[in-house]
């Protein structure tokens, strides 16, 4: 009897005497992320930490998730906002502007890409959210996952994960949603336009626009200075070009290190306990249709731009224009050249790109001014 006894309390001491379906279903999600991003190389980056975190906050009894536990800590660098200002501090160091300065139009495309966010937004307040959730939902819509967790944590903390969640899951799963679209709305013959060289930018210029930026967020947006003044301080690192060795690390190894733990922490609020509910399947629902109808308007307004230009714009730029940097360029730069094999669209690509990440942060900070979030 003692020895029965024994083996039940073993039993009772696992984490196999605690699962429930719910579990169940939330780690073959996390299965399904690492196989996304090993098997078909859809951002690893993200992808993977996610769904390790995922995996980690679904099996039963490990306290990783408990007060003083690894995940719980860790979760502590996004409800602080410590991660995402340093992302965007890497960020700047890996990006250059050069592409958006010598094309300034393609702020156009940036701005039309930015319909979902208030497709998003309104959708979110029909179906009950209050103004301030619905804002927090909305801003999903920019592609902008530090920004997406920044607003939330101002706005609606109580939905930071599930937002967090959608914000990086689309933008790792761009190859997946964009294509289809651009195929079903870019005809072939407009897929096939190899756009011109770029104009050259000036070193002086690309020096004086970070700090530019700097001054212009702390005067009339205050509430995202602390995204913004990381990115372009690591922009001005990058383009000074006396911090070479600092520039590198920035923009590599420590970019690497802080997306890793970003990921992990995101997957961890993954638990069947705050996952699995209707809430989180509408907010998830709201950022595929955010994620849907930016990318379509910034593919229709590109449609124009080309008609305007007699063909000088290929189209499938016009996705680029949300501001998941540089994946969404990416995806638009590997749809050309499958059209036309000189067809090398990522640099004018990251225009529209690059006018996306401001975009959403001139959304975000406009949000939270008129909401009066005092920082």
């Amino acid at each position: 009897m003692q020895i029965i006894e024994m083996i039940k309390a073993m039993g009772s001491g696992t984490g196999i005497a605690h699962f429930t379906p719910a579990h169940i279903i939330m780690l073959c999600f996390g299965v399904l992320f690492l196989w996304f991003g090993i098997k078909k190389g859809f951002e690893p980056f993200l992808l993977i930490p996610l769904g390790i975190g995922c995996i980690l906050a679904n099996i039963p009894g490990t306290g990783l998730l408990d007060f003083g536990g690894l995940l719980h800590f860790n979760y502590q660098g996004i409800t602080h906002v410590i991660y995402p200002p340093l992302i965007f501090l890497g960020v700047g160091a890996m990006t250059d502007f050069r592409p958006l300065l010598a094309n300034p139009t393609t702020i156009l495309l940036g701005a039309a890409a930015h319909l979902g966010i208030f497709i998003a937004l309104v959708g979110a307040k029909i179906i009950g959210f209050n103004i301030a959730q619905s804002c927090a939902i909305g801003i999903i819509g920019g592609a902008d996952g530090p920004m997406a967790i920044y607003v939330a944590t101002k706005l609606a903390p109580q939905l930071l994960g599930p937002i967090a969640v959608a914000a990086y899951s689309y933008m790792a799963l761009l190859p997946l949603i964009q294509p289809p679209l651009m195929r079903l709305i870019v005809p072939e013959e407009e897929r096939k336009i190899a756009m011109e060289k770029l104009k050259p930018v000036s070193k002086r210029a690309v020096i004086i626009f970070p700090v530019v930026m700097i001054f212009v967020v702390l005067i009339l947006l205050p509430p995202i200075a602390p995204l913004i003044s990381c990115l372009m301080l690591g922009n001005l690192i990058r383009e000074s070009g006396v911090m070479s060795r600092v520039s590198t690390t920035l923009g590599g190894t420590f970019l690497d290190i802080i997306t890793t733990f970003i990921a992990v922490a995101i997957g961890s609020t993954m638990s069947a306990e705050n996952f699995a509910n209707l809430q989180t399947v509408k907010i998830v629902a709201l950022g595929l249709l955010a994620f849907m109808t930016g990318s379509a308007s910034g593919l229709l307004w590109a449609r124009l731009m080309c008609k305007v230009t007699h063909g000088k714009i290929n189209p499938l730029i016009g996705s680029a224009g949300i501001a998941a940097v540089p994946m969404a360029a990416r995806v638009s730069h590997n749809e050309g050249i499958k059209w036309n094999k000189r067809n090398y669209l990522i640099m004018h690509a990251m225009g529209p790109n690059l006018a996306g990440v401001l975009g959403t942060a001139v959304a975000g900070g406009i949000m939270l001014t008129v909401l009066g979030v005092q920082l």
